[in-house]
């Protein structure tokens, strides 16, 4: 039988092939050069996947804080962490200007994972396990809070469901969206398997760079991105960390980093209000070099 969704998908064939001509995502006239994003992502609706997100974010804060692993705010990780988030906030939007109207927020939450994320709408956390066991210095958290502001910014989720949408596997997720099923459930359903998404080993180079981009501009040096994945491939070991499960190798990514250092360098050093010639020392390099 000819199902809802699949009449709704043709509908909206007209959309995507408009987007796949027009391009995506706007970007900053210098620093980093990526691809406009999928057309997949005019399947699934923005305001709709913000809500679900939020949503389940809420959820999440409420069953930490019962078990007490929901650091409050004047926790000094908290603040740590707050205070990045104010300084990566203004040089974010540039690359989604809907995101002028999230609702950001970004907490600790206590656990022994070396984990982070941000959901559609600007919904961050960061755990305790990947600050602690990394040490991370405020460059390198920058990185990884970069890293995954991008994921939103660039609404991989949005991408990655809408990519599900267009497959028998997505008929469920897709009416549910557009308001076909039982909505509240639905929604938080949406919710938790954003929470289990796994991106493309593209999404994460898109990430990675966009991260950089935006960390640099808030004066983070953008050489400490190539420690932290040195640390993280060194704290995975043979077994790779649920945190780069779905990454690029840890080699590939260090030199795609590598490769756009001289296109971010420059914004650090302005951001910072150095000359590219007069940076901190590197801190890829022993200090006593």
């Amino acid at each position: 039988m000819f199902s809802a969704w699949r009449f709704l998908l043709l509908l909206s064939m007209p959309v995507l092939l408009a987007a796949c001509v027009q391009g995506q995502a706007p970007r900053p006239a210098d620093g980093v050069a990526v691809e406009g994003g999928s057309a997949f992502r005019g399947l699934v609706p923005a305001a709709q996947l913000e809500a679900a997100a939020a949503q389940q974010f809420t959820q999440l804060k409420s069953q930490a804080d019962r078990k007490g692993e929901l650091l409050p705010p004047d926790h000094p990780q908290s603040r740590r962490v707050q205070a990045i988030t104010q300084r990566l906030l203004p040089h974010a939007t540039a690359w989604n200007p809907a995101a002028k109207g999230w609702r950001w927020e970004a907490v600790v939450l206590k656990s022994d994972q070396i984990n982070a994320f941000c959901m559609p709408g600007g919904k961050m956390a960061v755990y305790t396990g990947i600050i602690d066991k990394l040490r991370l210095t405020e460059d390198e958290l920058a990185m990884i809070m970069g890293h995954e502001m991008a994921h939103a910014l660039r609404e991989h989720s949005r991408e990655q469901m809408g990519k599900a949408a267009a497959t028998e596997l997505g008929a469920t997720v897709l009416s549910s969206i557009l308001g076909l099923g039982q909505a509240g459930d639905q929604l938080l359903g949406m919710g938790s398997q954003m929470l289990s998404l796994k991106f493309s080993r593209g999404d994460e180079t898109d990430a990675d760079l966009v991260g950089l981009d935006i960390a640099a501009r808030a004066g983070y040096d953008p050489r400490a991105a190539v420690v932290l994945w040195q640390k993280m491939q060194a704290a995975g070991g043979q077994a790779p960390l649920e945190f780069l499960s779905t990454h690029p190798s840890g080699s590939t990514r260090i030199e795609t980093i590598e490769q756009a250092l001289p296109q971010v360098l420059p914004l650090y050093a302005r951001a910072i209000g150095r000359p590219s010639n007069q940076l901190p020392p590197d801190p890829r390099r022993p200090a006593a070099q």
